[in-house]
């Protein structure tokens, strides 16, 4: 592609105080785009704004953050966008029988209904120029749940429905919608999920209490090893393709756990299926 012609191209990336969202921010700085990159700590936008990129407060639980956000990148832009990657996202990590409603929203409020708020802010000014390319980070969990992971597997696949539904409803339209689908990612995702299961699931009053205490310690190192984990730039060569291919495409798996699954799912009978799903969560 003309670099003439990348350097006017303008995304929003959420979720840039580390790991997937902050690399792709700067990568694509590198590459030319204008990147307006969204963080919700007040350290972590000042350390992107000293990489150079310009970045924005934007909390998905907060309507009005989203609305300012959004503003000021039509200020800074003219009117236009040509693309929208919305990766800012928690897991709530809990037995689905220890979520209460509250929790449940709250982690939907994050990752999924805030993602709609902002993307349909966004579609009106894709279909004025004519195109634009929106790309959703989902997860591996979003086709394929495994336990203890219920919240967060019911957003991602609300996610996926919405996501799918609203790209068939713009065909033609040159607006086009991609979901990633990464599986395990280095980056700070597993830490900070721990302080939404302490705080939210009463895990030693539970009757999942000695389960919980494996999950915990898990939590605590990190995700422990996975010997399939990438970085972060994995997913980053999926975005390029979502956001440069003339064709791009719906869904993009990124890991061998991902890519494994998605033809489980396809070829294995369900009964055995869930004992693979058993023995991972």
């Amino acid at each position: 592609m003309n670099n003439e012609i990348a350097r006017k191209r303008s995304i929003i990336i959420t979720g840039c105080s580390s790991g997937i969202g902050r690399f792709c921010a700067l990568q694509l700085k590198q590459d030319g785009w204008q990147v307006f990159a969204t963080a919700r700590k007040d350290e972590d936008i000042a350390a992107l704004k000293n990489e150079g990129i310009d970045v924005l407060f934007l909390d998905y639980c907060d309507v009005k953050s989203i609305h300012c956000a959004f503003e000021q990148v039509m200020k800074a832009t003219g009117g236009g966008l040509d693309a929208l990657f919305n990766n800012g996202a928690y897991g709530q990590a809990g037995a689905v029988e220890d979520l209460s409603t509250d929790t449940l929203r709250q982690q939907f409020e994050a990752n999924f209904f805030g993602w709609h708020e902002l993307t349909n802010l966004v579609l009106p000014v894709m279909r004025k120029q004519g195109q634009g390319r929106i790309i959703h980070c989902s997860s591996i969990l979003g086709f394929i749940p495994i336990a203890w992971r219920g919240a967060y597997n019911a957003s991602k696949y609300a996610l996926e429905g919405l996501a799918t539904t609203m790209r068939l409803e713009l065909e033609g339209s040159s607006i086009h919608i991609s979901l990633i689908e990464p599986g395990p990612i280095k980056s700070k995702f597993v830490i900070n999920g721990l302080p939404h299961f302490v705080e939210k699931i009463d895990h030693k009053n539970s009757v999942h209490a000695k389960k919980y205490e494996s999950q915990l310690k898990r939590l605590q190192s990190g995700g422990g090893s996975n010997r399939f984990r990438l970085g972060p730039q994995a997913v980053y060569a999926k975005l390029d393709h979502a956001l440069n291919a003339k064709r791009p495409r719906a869904h993009y798996l990124v890991t061998f756990p991902t890519y494994f699954m998605a033809i489980a799912r396809r070829l294995l009978p369900y009964s055995m299926l869930e004992k693979i799903l058993s023995s991972s969560g």
